[in-house]
């Protein structure tokens, strides 16, 4: 059964309350309905009316709705970058903490798919900008990745991807797992092929045992 995230991991913007500055209500609010509605299906008229403000207000902060749909885009990456880290953290910042860490995301209530993916399926090269921001999402994504396994690939370095390599294939496979969980395969078997990418993974060396001494 979904379940909220921890409150002080959670993704989500802030709930938007009237004693709030505006551009924080207008964000919040376009940042919600963004990720649960879909982009091309949030009318800026609706963002106004539910943030509370006039369209006077809302144009002088943003001047489009394309620039509020970059500044929602940016905001998702810092936000989900720091659950991100925090989830890898609390399952033991290793590779092995991929898998649980993101079963917490794909279980959420909110759940809706990765939003850079999603505006970008939407929106393409129609709106500039974002897909330069999904693939800064991504790169960023899979340099985190990579610095779980500072070790892996470089056990066996004749035979073994480095480890950028091995981070790309992750990101994909998390991708993927991403995709699956959205039109409704249970996260378990969404995860399945991460899970099995991680197994994959060229061990770390081990440490020698120094001699004995004689």
């Amino acid at each position: 059964m979904p379940t909220a995230l921890p409150p002080a991991t959670s993704i989500a913007p802030p709930a938007v309350s009237p004693d709030l500055p505006a551009r924080e209500r207008i964000l919040w609010t376009a940042c919600a309905l963004f990720y649960r509605d879909g982009v091309r299906a949030t009318g800026i008229d609706r963002v106004i009316a539910e943030a509370g403000v006039t369209k006077v207000t809302f144009y002088r902060h943003f001047p489009s709705k394309n620039d509020l749909v970059l500044t929602f885009l940016a905001d998702r990456h810092t936000r989900w970058m720091q659950w991100f880290d925090a989830a890898l953290q609390r399952h033991g910042n290793t590779p092995d903490a991929l898998v649980p860490a993101l079963a917490e995301w794909l279980e959420d209530a909110d759940f809706r798919g990765c939003a850079f993916l999603n505006t970008s399926a939407e929106l393409g090269g129609g709106v500039d900008g974002v897909n330069t921001l999904t693939r800064q999402h991504k790169s960023d994504v899979a340099r985190r990745i990579e610095a779980l396994m500072p070790q892996a690939g470089k056990a066996h370095p004749d035979t073994s991807p480095p480890p950028a390599a091995l981070a790309r294939m992750l990101c994909m496979a998390m991708d993927g797992a991403v995709t699956h969980a959205l039109f409704g395969t249970p996260p378990a078997q969404a995860l399945a092929g991460l899970a099995q990418a991680v197994a994959l993974l060229p061990a770390a060396p081990r440490r020698r045992r120094p001699a004995p001494a004689t």
